[in-house]
């Protein structure tokens, strides 16, 4: 979360960071402004410049230029053993996969211009989180990939909620993800659970944090019962215990 005190002249703010658009939004008293900001499992260790472009009512802009070091991150290396055909897709299921993908596009594609969350966020269930964030997994000791959400020891049929409020815009079984519920959260931001067993929510519902999506369960890729859950901000994957940790409850 980027923050900016004192701005209260300025109509609008925004700016970039990492290859990223950062959209801004004032708080009540429209003294401080606030952006959503993350960087990507996968983002290089390096140097990187962030930019803000404050823009008051006579037309006229100030821009503030600041340099953030991105630190390297130290992630565990697992193996997993899954059924084979994750591993290795039939071609009718890899159909499946392509068309899994052009779904999922469109819903990232789009996003509230505004954000749809109000307060801290919130775990997804009542069980206990592995470190599990970044892993680094070989499946059936040839596919490798970056676990880029965080697992929770839910055993099946554990209610799964809302972590805040905001529009499920997909809910809907997935090949790798099995059962699976999107909330856009707004300005960008996304939150997902998968694996589950029954979704008791629709494309379309809006949510509030704490509302039931649906049950825990074992769908899609997975070595057993468990709920992943991921954050998404403008095609990065974050890490969500951090959003977790952020305290937002003056924030909106």
């Amino acid at each position: 979360m980027i923050r900016l005190n004192e701005v209260d002249e300025a109509v609008r703010i925004d700016g970039e960071w990492l290859g990223r658009k950062l959209q801004f939004f004032p708080s009540r008293d429209h003294r401080t402004w606030f952006a959503l900001a993350g960087v990507d499992v996968e983002n290089p260790a390096a140097p990187s410049t962030l930019q803000i472009h404050l823009h008051f009512s006579n037309n006229t802009t100030h821009d503030l230029t600041q340099t953030i070091e991105i630190h390297p991150a130290h992630y565990r290396t697992g193996v997993l053993t899954v059924s084979p055909k994750f591993v290795e897709p039939d071609p009718d299921e890899l159909k499946q996969i392509a068309a899994d993908s052009e779904i999922k596009a469109k819903v990232f594609a789009t996003s509230a211009a505004e954000p749809l969350w109000s307060g801290s966020f919130r775990a997804p269930v009542h069980s206990p989180p592995t470190d599990s964030f970044g892993t680094r997994r070989t499946f059936n000791g040839k596919l490798a990939s970056i676990h880029k959400g965080m697992d929770f020891r839910a055993p099946l049929g554990t209610v799964v909620r809302a972590g805040n409020s905001g529009a499920v815009v997909l809910a809907r079984p997935l090949y790798y993800e099995g059962n699976c519920v999107v909330i856009d959260h707004g300005l960008g931001l996304y939150t997902l659970s998968m694996h589950f067993s029954r979704i008791d929510v629709h494309e379309g519902q809006h949510v509030s944090a704490g509302d039931p999506l649906g049950l825990s369960g074992a769908t899609g890729r997975v070595t057993g019962p468990h709920l992943h859950w991921a954050v998404r901000w403008q095609n990065a994957y974050l890490d969500p215990a951090k959003l977790l940790r952020l305290n937002l409850s003056s924030v909106r």
